[in-house]
């Protein structure tokens, strides 16, 4: 079985820093290392959003470009409806459970996340979320700690 992992925007950020150093650079090493290993890594559309809005608020030129050149190295996963259309289930479930990932009037990147990585995985590929928000996304996917991904 092949494994995938996605970049949610916190470590995604981290790889997109110029000028990384502590865990930001850390962070950069590991993405680094395991591509070498022969890791495949996606950059879903939702957290290249939540990064791409805050760096163009934040005018991080560098950053944005470094963005753009990751999207042409990793695998991108743009939304689709069927994304969205679960992601809005998996809302809905969420909110009726009474464990909702974000305020309800919020735009709920998680769930969006969550969809996309349910939606690609099958009997052949496990998916996973390399994130620094574990509790939100483990609700619905397999959601690691990026420092915890070997």
């Amino acid at each position: 079985m092949s494994r995938l992992i996605l970049l949610d925007s916190g470590p995604l950020g981290m790889v997109t820093n110029p000028k990384a150093t502590g865990i930001t650079l850390d962070c950069q090493l590991w993405l680094k290392s395991l591509l070498r290993q022969g890791e495949k890594f996606a950059i879903p559309e939702i957290a290249d959003y939540e990064v791409r809005r805050e760096l163009l608020r934040a005018g991080l030129l560098r950053s944005l470009h470094r963005l753009d050149n990751l999207k042409q190295t990793l695998e991108y996963i743009p939304i689709q409806t069927d994304t969205m259309l679960l992601a809005a289930r998996l809302w809905a479930e969420a909110r009726q459970t009474g464990q909702p990932t974000a305020d309800d009037k919020a735009l709920d990147g998680d769930v969006i996340l969550s969809a996309q990585a349910r939606i690609l995985c099958d009997d052949t590929t496990e998916v996973i979320v390399a994130t620094t928000n574990v509790a939100h996304l483990s609700r619905f996917i397999t959601a690691l700690d990026w420092q915890s991904i070997e």
